[in-house]
């Protein structure tokens, strides 16, 4: 405490010497107010020992300034006394550092600075009559902790209204932050101290110290900083290169426009997403078909590297899905890291109700800003998966009667042997079900009665040829594979494939063999019964459904539906 200068007569105690500006005569102390314990800030000027007259009068202008400010950013004036060995003046005292005390700044941080200095200067250039800072540079800007701004150093301040003359005896100010007009001692502006803020952020945005500023300065007074911040939004560059133009009628008129153009700028560059399509729509052909699209989503913006990952909206009526997983709406890639990417939609319809219409909005999250980006899809599903085609009963009929007196005409002989190969039919589509489930059940059907049919038409030949005559049964069956034929042609002829018209055509034959048993045997012979309900109940069901394909979608949907499993639109 002895190697400091005593103001205890004037009511401070010397805490320590927190700088020494040996150019401007003035040294710095951190004090306390021994009558109420606040700590203040003391700064001397020693110039007055060397008779220093403009040193003088810019203390005494810069207490003049302080005296009638207030403002949360700019330190209160408390006090001034002259201890003999040079003017001091006392201010609020806040704890914070100045900005050529190198510390990292992210470019948002550097934003919020940027606006807290240009409402100071908003408030002094509103005063009557406005007052011109004239070094506003690194070293005169406090930031705290908490990233509160301060701006001090009111010692080459003027006081005026509109333009202001320059003192013609010195050229006030740092070089490298002085605006041009002022270094050339010409009438001073409200946007000159915009000069002095915006290379104060050039430097702190490209890591350059206050004395070495220059160097990007070329012989025209343009700055040259914009391959150094290619990280940074076009909007704020351009901001930045209109706040340090040389010639002050390009710059910004004052502050208050300055801040206003920069408050709703972006200032770290980031990705901008753009989507090939706004909207998809989807049509499915059949029930229950994946659909799948594709959109690019891509990226323009240099330097940048776009990530995203999508998601469906949610939607009242759609199942919970999991973190990853919608239930009827998949994406690959779901995630992506590219400026570039083809994304494939997939919506999965079996999950879907039929002849409905759906919409749903997917979100893109990304790095950009905004960070969300929507897409709606529309989808459209196909009605119930029954075709209308419908069979001619008129080659049944004769396939029908043909087979009946066949049989009819060949006596109970054949009759008897019929009736064992309906039988063996039966078991034969008994086996398939065993072995091959549905599709052996067809098949084991389809072998069962072609065998049986087979079986009773020669077996009627041959017995009938004894009472009737050979010709007359010959005739008969030359008819009945003549009509078996063109019924056959017809049924392929509507759209239904061979082996339908196959199944079909033997089964009513089978029908019709059972008829002339029936007259032969009596209908109400248990045997008979047995073999019109074996035959008969899957031939009605082939004839009522174009398909057992189609019969199965139908009651899969229709047990989706009773179990409310399918998804409402």
């Amino acid at each position: 405490m002895s190697n400091f200068t005593d103001f205890e007569d004037y009511g401070y105690q010397i805490i320590e010497k927190l700088g020494i500006n040996t150019q401007a005569g003035r040294v710095t102390y951190k004090a306390i107010n021994i009558d109420n314990q606040e700590i203040v800030v003391i700064k001397q000027f020693g110039f007055i020992t060397n008779s220093d007259w403009d040193g003088y009068k810019a203390v005494e202008r810069e207490i003049n300034v302080l005296q009638g400010l207030k403002h949360p950013g700019i330190p209160c004036y408390l006090n001034s006394f002259d201890p003999g060995d040079g003017i001091c003046l006392v201010q609020e005292y806040k704890d914070a550092q100045n900005l050529a005390i190198s510390r990292k700044f992210n470019p948002e941080e550097i934003k919020k600075i940027a606006i807290q200095i240009l409402e100071i200067l908003v408030y002094l250039q509103t005063r009557i009559p406005p007052i011109i800072h004239r070094d506003i540079k690194p070293e005169n800007i406090l930031v705290d902790e908490e990233l509160k701004v301060y701006l001090v150093d009111f010692g080459l301040a003027r006081i005026g209204g509109g333009e202001i003359t320059a003192l013609s005896s010195i050229v006030a100010g740092t070089p490298g932050f002085i605006a041009p007009e002022q270094l050339l001692n010409r009438p001073l502006n409200t946007g000159s101290d915009l000069y002095g803020l915006g290379v104060t952020l050039i430097c702190l945005l490209t890591g350059i110290k206050s004395r070495h500023i220059g160097e990007l300065i070329d012989s025209s007074f343009h700055i040259n900083f914009q391959p150094m911040v290619s990280h940074l939004t076009i909007e704020f560059i351009q901001w930045l290169e209109k706040m340090v133009q040389p010639n002050f009628k390009e710059r910004y008129g004052d502050a208050f426009t300055a801040l206003k153009a920069l408050k709703p700028l972006d200032i770290i560059r980031v990705p901008v997403v753009e989507l090939s399509q706004s909207m998809l729509e989807f049509r499915a052909s059949k029930w229950g078909e994946k659909l799948t699209k594709t959109i690019t989503v891509s990226n323009s913006i240099p330097n940048t590297l776009l990530e995203g990952k999508w998601e469906v909206a949610p939607h009242p009526n759609d199942l919970p899905a999991s973190k990853n997983n919608h239930v009827w709406i998949s994406f690959k890639p779901a995630s992506f890291v590219s400026n570039k990417v083809e994304c494939q939609i997939t919506v999965d319809t079996s999950k879907l109700m039929a002849n409905a219409v759906y919409e749903r909005q997917l979100l893109l999250h990304t790095n950009s800003a905004p960070d969300i980006s929507g897409l709606y899809i529309k989808i459209q599903t196909n009605s119930l998966p029954i075709k209308t085609r419908k069979i001619s009963y008129f080659p049944l009929v004769g396939v029908f009667i043909a087979a009946g007196i066949l049989t009819w005409v060949s006596q109970i002989t054949v009759a008897i042997i019929l009736f064992f190969t309906v039988f063996v039919a039966l078991l034969c589509a008994v086996g398939g079900i065993i072995t091959g489930g549905k599709n052996g059940a067809i098949e084991g059907a389809k072998f069962g009665v072609v065998t049986g049919a087979v079986a009773g038409v020669l077996t009627g030949v041959f017995a009938g040829a004894n009472q009737y005559g050979v010709w007359v049964l010959f005739l008969t069956l030359i008819l009945a594979l003549v009509i078996t034929k063109i019924g056959f042609n017809i049924i392929v002829k509507k759209g239904f494939n061979r082996s339908f018209a196959m199944l079909v055509l033997t089964l009513t034959a089978g029908l019709g063999i059972t008829v002339g048993m029936g007259i032969t045997l009596g209908f109400f012979h248990p045997l008979i019964i047995l073999a019109l309900i074996g035959v008969g109940w899957p031939l009605t069901r082939i004839l009522i459904y174009p398909s057992f394909n189609q019969v199965l979608t139908e009651r899969k949907y229709r047990q989706l539906l009773q179990g409310e499993d399918l998804i409402k639109p």
